[in-house]
């Protein structure tokens, strides 16, 4: 059972692409089973005929490889003189009376040693094991004649039979020690569709969903510990408001009426700042209805903050000391690369005015021109706009084409349009404008941040201009919430707030360039 050379454990990944082409899904359905899966399903028969459980209830397990692996000496063996664990077989190889097995658990693998003559129940069994099989193992730790840390076995039981194959792929070592990997898991498609074989045989891909983890713990205590209270607000909407983009509709049959699935959660928040609260923020799941790039994904996750007698200025302070804890807790350093670009999050951030940076980098003043004349901008500029943009929708997609890509470097853009943001407040001394920024690094928007509008007469006409834009055509407009204006006719006081795109935070800290590599289980079209 040499378990590269086994047809009956190794299975090579070309042949498995070929056999399920053109369906594109790693497994096959119970009536087709290939020959690995058939056997495989005659092994437990087998298996249970001998009153062996393949499936047990339980498994006491102590320890685990990385603790193991970390903390053996070989001065002290007695420390690990009793140990538990458990994990996947990922490699299997049988030298007559004692087999050598990997096994691999959530933090690593680590290899196990089984004797016959010690464990004569467990050994005759041992032909129907899997690469993929779950195992549990009770023994002591040991370093072998080769040096390698292993358990040696004095209780073993199978957990879990394993059904389908997973594809392992064949390593070899060159003459200069160059480790070589031949058919491995790496069609980005079957990923994203199996993510549960990519997390088992590609374990590297767990460490970005462990950064994740920490970057969204090490934001939620940043503001736990400024005393900011966490909440939940509906994702089910009667209406849909706080983000220009089309929801998705669903039907609730008992009140007979159309509910929407949040695109943000802007206007609940600022109830509960109506209502009192000084300081809240929440991490929520939102939808939109459109399309699909290498930042976009119509379910996201989001962080939004606001708090109480601040302003944008303040806010962009707690930005930059924000992203440096989180980059410390998460990457033990305050710098990350992203391709060729070492982003630095060191104080302070770049700050730059919108129009300023279409005069450095388009070489054009576009502030205060009519829709006709930013469409001439455009099309002077290459930049390609439908042709029933608003003026507002071809100011943007300039400053998509034209200025995103240089701002690498972590980048406040402040003072936007006035008709860009319907729920940003009027800017104190720049007539037109409102108190907006957006935070771009490696030309992506990573937050975007308003001094809040809290005037309920300028609030009110903002959201009947949208209205209007809606009636012209523009489905994206946002839709009129008179239960959130009559919130803001009670009165809420001044505000910052805050949303940052976690999915586009962790593919910055984390180096991936697809939206899709940070979510576990992305959108993916249906298969045929």
């Amino acid at each position: 059972m040499d378990f590269m050379k086994s047809s009956m454990n190794y299975v090579d990944l070309n042949s498995f692409l070929r056999e399920i082409s053109p369906r594109k899904s790693v497994f096959m359905s119970q009536h087709s089973r290939n020959d690995q899966e058939q056997r495989r399903f005659e092994e437990l028969h087998e298996l249970r005929s001998r009153g062996i459980d393949p499936y047990p209830h339980v498994f006491e397990k102590t320890h685990s490889s990385l603790e193991i692996l970390s903390h053996y000496s070989d001065e002290s063996p007695e420390t690990f003189s009793d140990v538990s664990v458990a994990g996947r077989i990922m490699a299997i190889r049988k030298m007559g009376k004692a087999t050598f097995a990997t096994i691999q658990d959530q933090q690593g693998r680590i290899q196990i040693y089984v004797k016959q003559d010690e464990l004569p129940d467990f050994y005759t069994c041992i032909n129907l094991l899997d690469i993929g099989d779950i195992v549990g193992i009770k023994g002591y730790v040991f370093r072998t004649r080769m040096g390698e840390i292993s358990v040696h076995a004095r209780e073993a039981a199978l957990l879990t039979k394993s059904l389908r194959p997973i594809p392992i792929a064949k390593e070899e070592t060159d003459a200069d020690g160059n480790k070589i990997v031949y058919d491995a898991f790496s069609d980005k498609e079957l990923r994203y569709r199996n993510r549960y074989v990519d997390l088992i045989v590609n374990p590297e891909i767990r460490h970005v969903f462990e950064k994740r983890s920490m970057i969204i713990s090490a934001m939620r205590r940043y503001f736990d510990d400024h005393g900011w209270m966490e909440v939940e607000t509906p994702i089910l909407q009667p209406l849909y408001g706080g983000a220009s983009a089309r929801p998705f509709i669903t039907h609730h049959n008992a009140l007979d009426f159309d509910l929407y699935l949040r695109i943000a959660i802007e206007l609940y928040l600022k109830r509960l700042i109506v209502g009192g609260f000084e300081g809240v923020y929440e991490i929520s799941k939102n939808f939109r209805n459109e399309g699909m790039d290498r930042t976009h994904n119509p379910e996201f996750t989001m962080m939004e903050i606001y708090i109480a007698y601040k302003d944008y200025y303040w806010m962009m302070d707690m930005v930059e000391d924000l992203f440096q804890t989180i980059a410390d807790k998460a990457l033990g350093k305050r710098e990350t690369t992203a391709g060729e670009h070492v982003i630095s999050f060191e104080q302070p951030f770049r700050r730059a005015k919108m129009f300023d940076l279409f005069q450095e980098y388009a070489g054009m003043n576009l502030r205060g021109l009519n829709r006709a004349e930013l469409l001439q901008a455009a099309r002077s500029l290459n930049v390609e706009v439908a042709s029933d943009a608003t003026a507002m929708k071809i100011l943007d997609e300039i400053f998509s084409q034209k200025v995103e890509h240089h701002l690498i470097q972590p980048t406040f853009v402040m003072d936007y349009p006035v008709e860009m943001s319907p729920l940003a407040k009027a800017h104190r001394t720049e007539e037109g404008l409102v108190e907006r920024f957006e935070l771009f690094i490696n030309g992506n928007e990573i937050a975007n941040c308003f001094t809040e509008l809290n005037d309920p007469v300028d609030q009110r006409k903002r959201l009947e201009d949208q209205a209007l834009d809606r009636a012209g055509g523009d489905e994206e407009a946002m839709v009129l919430d008179e239960d959130f204006l009559q919130a803001i006719e009670v009165g809420m006081p001044p505000t910052a707030g805050l949303g940052i795109g976690i999915d586009r935070l962790v593919m910055l800290l984390t180096g991936q360039e697809s939206i899709r590599d940070v979510l576990f289980f992305p959108t993916m079209r249906p298969e045929a």
